[in-house]
């Protein structure tokens, strides 16, 4: 433990004396604060304290002296409590201080420090705060072991301590900014306003049922209901067909049910105007062959609701398939065997053993349509919901935080809802059918009834679905749908176009620049948030610890968390000091990271799950600890896991365009937000060419990734002798 705490402060003393204390405006790795070493606020903050007065950093430098110190008391129980308490004292000191003395922003307690050098303020953190921060929380963490905690095992308290600060600083933070300015009014703080603007007839009216329009909170609710009641609806028809029947295209079908999950999630929007756009497909048809007068319908309830149930419906599918072929085909003989017949069979034995699946996909269903943000931007006309609302609130010509705050708790207070209801209703239930004994009954087929009304739902829904899919590759080879059809290749040129030049290459298109950044940001971000996703699936499964229930139930907040509620709160949290990331690539990988972390968690806990603890037990007992082992045996077993939450949040990073929306900027686009630009400019055709391409990447991408997957094997020398 002594070795390891030295190792940690020597890195703190490194980041107090060498390294720039406050965040560069050319950034870090170039270098200029070498050139400027010393001057102020390009000096490590001994220098800041010592030479420009800053004595507020000073409490950091002297936890960093005082655990160093303490390396030379003999009791190690005492020494490890003392440490924990100077660590603490440092991190809590120099947390404190960058939110109280700031030069741009809310100040916390401003009129209580503003006097002398505090009253100009300071930067927001730079490399040598971090690294700081970062040593002497693992000075904690070591200490805390040292005292005897987490079975005296450093990397997993260490482990803990790490993802709690980082969902801390980067989940509830910001989230937390959102809830304070929700009290901010034009006459000051008011705790009194808050639910009445919380709660007012503009966010929940109900004008529709006396021939007005209803509050955005209602049109949410409802849109989202018919939403979840009809993927839950479809999903399970497409499930059951799979499963229970002998259908000739199964893989036709199963491609589309889940190429929409890498779709852009405004694209299928313009698909839908293409075909029922005033210059539509389907409206010219209809106009031309029964006279129908040509109208606007699909800006609204009605296109918002058919994009959210074609982007969503493979959510249930996939959700739905397991459970139904999770239903014990002995229970379904059985039922039989009594002399059910099949309808009996599914009515009163498979269907009430699916209602844990079914719940579980209406209740994803009814989030992702809260938390849609392109569909209804593309299609929502005059029916407004929280989340364009939310959008329309900051980039209007008055940018109003305090009314965002409002209508983001609105729209977090119905998903979070959603979630834990999600929660409490499933984890109290039990359906359990599958046991560790063999199973080698059949699944009863399905009733003619059953099976036809599952045709005669799933399979014209599958249809439109290829006939959309269709306009979004014809569409992006027009040019200009609905006044001239004729083929071309401009749209392509214009956003993907390279020119040969005398110098070389030269990549002209208006659409590289966002795909080269896009990629990028998707590339790191997709490892990171695997590495943390499954880290966390390591404590939950592999450890015991105090607050593990608590723990978890931080991690996968995120999940229900809105995008666009994410993106406002980022922009709160982190455009002013002590940590300013706003037009960074870091603040897009990182808000990433944190929306995608729960599925790897999910992913490695169901992996980690069928990972027998002997293995780590014999690893511990040869010698190894918990680092080694965690590396060496469990990590190898992982491959499938690890890659399929690479594959996930490299998708979601290329579509994802709600949380990022707000955080984009002209150095640093990404696919989705230029994408929203030619969509508002009405440059359809370059909209759609683009989302072709990072179609076409995406399942490129998941191709390569499944070809690995399927490679790996356990060789002989593996197994295991029982």
């Amino acid at each position: 433990m002594k070795r390891t705490t030295a190792l940690w402060l020597l890195s703190g003393l490194f980041g107090y004396t060498i390294l720039p204390w406050y965040a560069l405006k050319r950034g870090f790795w170039s270098f200029e604060w070498v050139a400027k070493f010393g001057e102020a606020l390009s000096a490590p903050a001994l220098f800041e304290v010592l030479n420009f007065g800053s004595f507020w950093l000073a409490p950091a430098g002297l936890a960093l002296l005082v655990a160093a110190l303490l390396l030379l008391m003999n009791n190690p129980v005492k020494r490890a409590r003392f440490t924990a308490l100077a660590a603490l004292v440092g991190l809590f000191m120099t947390a404190i201080q960058g939110l109280i003395i700031v030069r741009g922003g809310p100040r916390v307690f401003g009129d209580l420090f503003a006097f002398g050098g505090m009253e100009d303020g300071q930067l927001g953190f730079g490399a040598g705060a971090f690294v700081l921060l970062i040593s002497l929380l693992f000075v904690l963490t070591t200490a805390i072991s040292g005292m005897g905690k987490g079975r005296g095992d450093a990397f997993v308290v260490g482990l803990i301590g790490l993802i709690i600060a980082l969902v801390g600083v980067f989940v509830f933070f910001p989230v937390l900014h959102i809830l304070v300015r929700a009290f901010d009014t034009p006459d000051g703080f008011s705790l009194t306003a808050f639910l009445p603007r919380l709660f007012s007839a503009k966010i929940w009216g109900l004008g529709c049922l006396s021939g007005g329009s209803c509050g955005p909170g209602i049109n949410s609710v409802v849109l989202a209901i018919m939403t979840g009641g009809t993927t839950t609806l479809l999903g399970l028809a497409f499930a059951l067909i799979f499963t229970r029947t002998q259908f000739f295209a199964k893989r036709v079908l199963r491609l589309l049910t889940v190429i929409p999950i890498v779709t852009p999630p405004f694209v299928i929007g313009l698909a839908l105007i293409l075909l029922f756009g005033r210059t539509g497909a389907v409206t010219e048809m209809f106009a031309e062959l029964f006279g129908v007068e040509k109208t606007r319908w699909i800006y609204g309830f009605g296109g918002v609701y058919l994009a959210q149930v074609l982007s969503f419906t493979p959510i249930a599918f996939l959700v739905l398939i397991g459970v139904v072929e999770g239903v014990s085909p002995s229970m379904e003989e059985a039922s039989q065997t009594l002399n059910a017949d099949r309808w009996q069979t599914f009515r009163f034995v498979s269907l009430p053993l699916m209602r844990p699946g079914l719940a579980n996909a209406f209740l994803l269903g009814f989030i992702e349509s809260l938390a849609d943000f392109g569909n209804p931007l593309v299609l929502g006309g005059n029916y407004d919901v929280l989340s364009t609302e939310i959008y329309f609130s900051i980039v209007g010509t008055v940018a109003d935080s305090s009314g965002t705050a409002i209508l983001s708790i609105a729209l977090l207070m119905l998903t979070l809802g959603a979630f834990l209801i999600q929660r409490r209703w499933v984890g109290k239930k039990s359906y359990a059918t599958v046991t560790g004994k063999g199973d080698s009954g059949r699944h009863a087929a399905l009733s003619k009834s059953v099976k036809w009304a599952c045709y005669l739902t799933a399979l014209p829904w599958a249809a439109f679905t290829a006939i959309v899919y269709g306009m979004i590759i014809y569409g992006s080879f027009v040019k200009l749908w609905g006044v001239d059809n004729s083929f071309t290749f401009f749209h392509y040129i214009r956003a993907f176009g390279i020119k040969i030049t005398e110098h070389g290459w030269r990549f002209s298109g208006v659409a590289w620049d966002s795909f080269f950044t896009t990629l990028t940001i998707a590339s790191i971000a997709a490892p990171l948030t695997a590495l943390l996703g499954l880290a966390t699936a390591y404590l939950l499964v592999r450890q015991k610890f105090a607050g593990k229930d608590v723990f978890e139930f931080s991690t996968m907040l995120s999940f229900a968390i809105p995008g666009t509620v994410i993106g406002v709160s980022y922009i709160l949290a982190f455009n002013f000091p002590p940590i300013e990331l706003t037009g960074t690539s870091i603040i897009l990988v990182i808000v990433f990271v944190f929306r995608n972390m729960p599925v790897g968690v999910r992913g490695g806990i169901a992996a980690m799950s069928q990972l027998d603890k002997s293995l780590d037990e014999a690893s511990i007992t040869l010698g190894a600890n918990s680092f080694t082992t965690a590396r060496r045996v469990i990590a190898p077993l992982l491959g499938p896991a690890i890659l399929a939450a690479l594959t996930y949040s490299f998708v979601r990073a290329i579509t994802s365009v709600s949380a990022v929306i707000f955080l984009v900027s002209a150095k640093h686009n990404m696919a989705t937000s230029f994408i929203v630009g030619r969509v508002e400019n009405g440059e359809f055709g370059i909209a759609i060419a683009y989302s072709a391409v990072l179609i076409v990447t995406m399942i490129t991408v998941i191709m390569l990734l499944q070809l690995l997957i399927g490679r790996r094997k356990l060789r002989a020398s593996d197994r295991v002798e029982q």
